[in-house]
């Protein structure tokens, strides 16, 4: 039996939070009612000409620079042609030939696998306006009629084109992930993809394992969630190499992802770049990024989610405590000056990425509205480390900061759950309790640990649990030495 290799590319599509739109000065406002942010530009109507939004080109150059892209010093503008209702030029501003960037990369993982995607290009396009298919299926198939909204037209629009270089579902999700996250950091979009503001065009081939040969790619368009993305390509997976083993072919075409179904369906056949007719377009300057654009954009890039992940793990956080904090802002905040302070970092983030998570979300407030502060997380884990509260204590003191009762330390006056670090006091337990059990203290001399673990209770019951048991367990292993 034939074993097959999946073969997907991703392509990205990325708005900008930028304040207008590409080439006019709309506002890019997703709350205007529908054909109020509009102009003769965006309209295409005859004689408006466009002029390049600045800010936006940065925001393409600041994505290519994360992506460690080649950042081209000359580019073009070309028209893309094809005819749709919500494209209103019936072409579409883009980048061909000369796109501004090139050949980048982006680092991914999964369960600890590294995985290198080569970045093709990232290019500017203009967004196109809004469908809306009145009818029971939401879909032009079936609609009753469609209302058109222009807003979105000219909207700026990255295009992030990965190289063939990903091999699983679960690699695509990954790089999703990776990617949506270095959006974000450079502060260029939102990159929600529920809203649109990120989402995927995946391409998938299968081939026989070990062939350099590439199969038929199909392309599903407008993938809006990792989790639609990675079961959409899983699927095409299995749908190709069914196709192909029972003697047909998988032809060039664009697939649509039904989520309910949980399949992909036909759409129309796969254009091709010639079918888009492109060329320059005459109403647009060459583009020249010069040596100084570049660095001032290189200059400005934020230190990016590989970078505070591995930053995080070199201060002693555990990995899957780096990765969540790497994404979690506000708590990567806390952490850092926390630790900075002289908190452990491995004590600090369990405590942010678990109790402290937990509670925002069972009380549904930010973490702003809790009593939690940097100074609160030192003093807490200095409590914790000097043995005035044990682990299961300092989680409850934790509780109350957040609960707004005040400080570590009032918290654990006030509930009593200060630890007895006092060595007189605990021998003084130690020694009641080993008096009463003279039986255990024979069989620990003669070899048999497992009574020490029964005495330790026995005084941590005798104390409410408040002795240090550190020093419990070491008392009790000194007075029952032979």
């Amino acid at each position: 039996m034939t074993e097959w290799e999946a073969v997907i590319g991703i392509e990205t599509h990325v708005e900008l939070q930028t304040k207008s739109k590409m080439f006019c000065g709309c506002l890019v406002d997703s709350g205007d009612e529908p054909n109020t942010a509009v102009c003769p530009v965006c309209l295409a109507l005859p004689g408006a000409l466009p002029v390049p939004n600045k800010e936006a080109i940065e925001g393409i150059l600041s994505i290519g620079d994360a992506l460690e892209c080649t950042l081209i010093e000359d580019s073009l503008f070309y028209r893309k042609n094809y005819f749709y209702p919500d494209l209103p030029k019936n072409y579409q501003i883009s980048q061909y030939t000369f796109p501004l960037c090139l050949d980048g990369r982006l680092a991914v993982d999964v369960d600890g696998e590294p995985t290198v995607v080569g970045i093709t290009r990232v290019h500017m396009e203009e967004d196109t306006g809004k469908s809306t298919h009145i009818g029971v299926s939401g879909r032009i198939h079936g609609a009753n009629h469609t209302l058109l909204d222009f807003n979105r037209a000219g909207v700026p629009l990255v295009e992030v084109v990965s190289e063939p270089d990903i091999r699983s579902p679960e690699q695509a999700r990954a790089y999703g992930a990776e990617l949506q996250r270095v959006v974000r950091t450079l502060g260029v979009s939102d990159a929600r993809l529920e809203e649109g503001s990120m989402r995927f065009d995946v391409n998938v081939s299968v081939r026989p394992a070990g062939s350099d040969i590439l199969g038929t790619r199909t392309e599903v368009k407008n993938v809006n969630s990792l989790r639609s993305m990675q079961r959409a390509i899983a699927y095409e997976i299995t749908r190709q190499i069914e196709v192909l083993e029972s003697g047909g072919s998988i032809h060039l075409e664009t697939r649509h992802w039904d989520e309910a179904k949980g399949a992909t369906r036909s759409g129309r056949t796969k254009e091709g770049s010639e079918d888009y007719r492109y060329f320059q377009d005459p109403d647009l300057l060459p583009l020249h990024i010069d040596e100084d654009w570049r660095k001032r954009v290189h200059a400005r890039r934020p230190e990016l989610p590989a970078a505070k992940r591995a930053r995080y793990v070199a201060l002693g956080a555990d990995r899957s405590t780096a990765d969540l904090l790497a994404d979690a802002g506000d708590l990567a905040a806390l952490f850092e000056a926390a630790v900075s302070a002289g908190a452990d970092a491995r004590t600090i983030g369990i405590w942010l990425t678990g109790e402290v998570v937990a509670y925002l979300r069972r009380e549904d407030v930010t973490i702003d509205e809790t009593g939690l502060s940097a100074d609160s997380l030192v003093e807490l884990a200095g409590m914790t480390g000097d043995g005035d509260l044990s682990a299961t204590a300092a989680k409850e003191v934790l509780g109350g900061v957040l609960a707004g009762e005040g400080t570590p330390s009032q918290v654990a006056e006030a509930r009593d759950l200060l630890q007895i670090s006092d060595a007189s006091t605990i021998e003084t337990e130690v020694m009641a309790v080993l008096d009463q059990h003279p039986d255990a203290i024979e069989k620990i001399r003669n070899g048999d640990s497992k009574p020490i673990g029964f005495l330790v209770g026995q005084v941590m019951r005798a104390t409410g649990g408040k002795a240090d048991p550190r020093m419990v367990q070491d008392l009790i292993r000194r007075k029952t030495q032979a």
